[in-house]
């Protein structure tokens, strides 16, 4: 398959090195490791990028550095995508496994019905409603929701969704995923592809670099405001129809 991948890998995540090089030798793609922004150690341009209630709906909790800095990962890969002038690349994270018997035709899928300015999710579950069916093959399904659900393990990004993205994120105030739902304000079309035989390990490679600590009262907090914001984004979804 003629297409580059950019696996996000952060340098000092020593413990997923083996998996990164486990994914390279798994995808029959042009592998390429791409340092992940590292939230310790953010440039102050990269801090200033964050910018709370920029957008409506209002994002009600504040980024952790480790949030925004994986924002700016996702950012590099898209600019990667336009500098070199690719077509499209996938992008992934480094705590994958993939079983490639399932979800190289679900790329190959992707590859065959995307058009210019799409962004193709592959999540490790299936969250999003029915949907409409754009494509189908071997038990594959491609389709759009204009509920798009969260989540950025994995992702065929088109040259044209990558121009958009990098245009509507100069300043962002929210976790690269749940900006992706707003596709009224970044433009691209968002599909999703499943099922897609991948699956996220991170507990088995030392957790998640970006686990939240919170004391009872933010729990409550966070638990409380979340389902008001979810449905403010599903009304605007509602409104402003994917793709």
């Amino acid at each position: 398959m003629d297409l580059d991948c950019f696996i996000i890998h952060l340098a000092r995540a020593r413990d997923r090195a083996a998996q990164v090089a486990a994914t390279q030798s798994a995808l029959p793609l042009r592998c390429h490791i791409m340092p992940a922004t590292d939230g310790q150690s953010m440039t102050d341009a990269e801090a200033r990028a964050y910018t709370p209630g920029a957008q409506r709906p209002r994002y009600p909790f504040d980024l952790r550095p480790s949030e925004v800095a994986t924002f700016h990962s996702h950012r590099a890969c898209w600019q990667r995508i336009v500098d070199d002038g690719l077509t499209a690349a996938l992008i992934i994270e480094d705590d994958l496994e993939i079983d490639t018997q399932v979800f190289l035709p679900a790329l190959a899928l992707a590859c065959a019905n995307a058009r210019d300015g799409d962004f193709v999710r592959f999540p490790i579950k299936a969250r999003e409603d029915t949907g409409d069916t754009l494509a189908r093959e071997d038990g594959i399904r491609l389709s759009r929701h204009d509920a798009v659900a969260l989540g950025m393990v994995a992702q065929l990004v088109t040259k044209g969704a990558a121009r958009k993205l990098l245009a509507a994120s100069q300043t962002f105030d929210r976790p690269v995923d749940t900006f992706l739902q707003m596709t009224w304000v970044h433009g691209a079309r968002i599909l999703t592809a499943w099922p897609t035989g991948i699956d996220e390990v991170s507990a088995r490679l030392g957790g998640s670099l970006i686990s939240r600590k919170e004391g009872l009262a933010a729990k409550l907090r966070r638990e409380a405001l979340r389902p008001l914001y979810r449905r403010r984004i599903a009304a605007m979804a509602r409104r402003y129809p994917n793709g």
